[in-house]
């Protein structure tokens, strides 16, 4: 078999403007893949990012929140349950790997996969912030959360907005908002700019939200018309009841 990747790539040249596509793999499975200007990077939509089952589990992160229940059973509850310092990093490396797919999903306003990412790195903000003691290994992934709720954040106000996802998407963001300025504060450059811009970032999607129910309501008809015409019944329904819910 040849290694050479030349005909991969002039059966896809590297155009700026479409750098991502979603493809079905030959065993079914779809995968994305982002086309660089000197090759290809292939990410699992369904798992990690790269494939990998550490432990059998989904990720290593599901891996150590059974090791958490693992010692509360025998124990009787978590206390003195500790994240070392190579788990921490593979916790990290493993939060790297959805942050690069998430960025891309949200690219293709796929939202639905970037809310299950962006949780996914919530979740494993929450494990180092309570079971990791050492503040450098802690703070490598959480110096990083306000941004990870931003992301989360927007990601819902837009599913709702597009009708896929029930509630209200002002009260996400200002949910986000409040929960960002209630953080505790991190002793990192990286933290300070991720907070202060996250919430302006929050404040102005909030307010154009808040101030153009009309462009929504002509962006939601449009879609529908769209539902409609691609028989998709499911979609067009969810629509029809995000429209009716504008008044």
């Amino acid at each position: 078999m040849s290694h050479d990747l030349s005909q991969l790539l002039s059966e896809w040249p590297y155009d700026p403007d479409q750098t991502i596509r979603i493809i079905t793999a030959e065993d079914g499975r779809q995968v994305m893949q982002l086309r660089l200007p000197l090759g290809v990077e292939q990410y699992e939509l369904r798992g990690r990012p790269d494939g990998r089952r550490p432990m059998e589990e989904e990720s290593y992160l599901d891996h150590m929140e059974s090791e958490v229940r693992r010692y509360t059973d025998q124990h009787g509850s978590d206390l003195g349950f500790h994240i070392g310092h190579d788990d921490a990093v593979e916790l990290h490396n493993e939060g790297l790997l959805y942050y690069y797919r998430y960025l891309l999903l949200f690219q293709i306003n796929d939202y639905a996969r970037v809310i299950e990412d962006t949780d996914h790195n919530l979740r494993l903000c929450n494990l180092l912030e309570r079971y990791c003691h050492d503040e450098e290994d802690r703070n490598a992934v959480l110096q990083f959360r306000p941004y990870i709720l931003r992301m989360n954040a927007v990601a819902k106000a837009m599913a709702m907005l597009h009708g896929s996802l029930p509630g209200s998407p002002t009260a996400v963001l200002q949910q986000a908002i409040d929960e960002i300025n209630a953080m505790e504060e991190i002793e990192s450059p990286a933290f300070q700019l991720e907070k202060v811009r996250s919430v302006n970032y929050l404040k102005a999607t909030l307010k154009q939200v808040e101030e153009s129910p009309a462009d929504e309501a002509e962006q939601l008809k449009r879609e529908l018309e769209r539902a409609v015409q691609e028989e998709n019944y499911e979609r067009a329904a969810q629509l029809r009841d995000r429209l009716n819910s504008l008044g």
